[in-house]
């Protein structure tokens, strides 16, 4: 069952953006990067009271994703990417980003703490970063 209200559209916004952001981390990468995606979605707190919908997600602004600023975000989706998608809206997540709202690729270590939100972990190139559960219940 879906944890977030979708259409075709959607599913196609989301699969281009896990694969813009993270192709490079593989499909464990991918599927993090969504986790955090749908999690801005479902949070209704700090910076993300006004998303609503995987498109107000994907195109929030400011405070989006860089990927939807470079033309790859806007080649076609590709089926596995697609499929990939799906299980985050059909409400799969994996550790670090379970509860993440965001992630970064540093230089070097991951700080202890991004715009006051402490990291929860690293998975390859990328450190993610979660909210209390107080400041976010919904995420948890």
């Amino acid at each position: 069952m879906a944890v977030v209200a979708h259409n075709e559209k959607e599913v196609d916004l989301l699969a281009r953006l896990i694969r813009a952001e993270a192709e490079g981390e593989g499909e464990l990468g991918m599927l993090m990067v969504g986790n955090t995606g749908v999690n801005r979605v479902i949070s209704d707190c700090l910076d993300f009271t006004s998303i609503r919908s995987i498109n107000d997600m994907v195109f929030q602004s400011p405070g989006g994703f860089e990927a939807t600023q470079k033309g790859y975000f806007y080649q076609r989706a590709r089926e596995v990417d697609k499929r990939l998608a799906r299980r985050i809206i059909d409400g799969e997540r994996f550790h670090p980003a379970t509860n993440s709202l965001w992630f970064f690729e540093p230089e070097g270590n991951c700080p202890a703490q991004w715009y006051d939100q402490w990291n929860v972990g690293r998975y390859k190139a990328h450190c993610f970063y979660a909210p209390s559960q107080s400041e976010c219940p919904a995420v948890y």
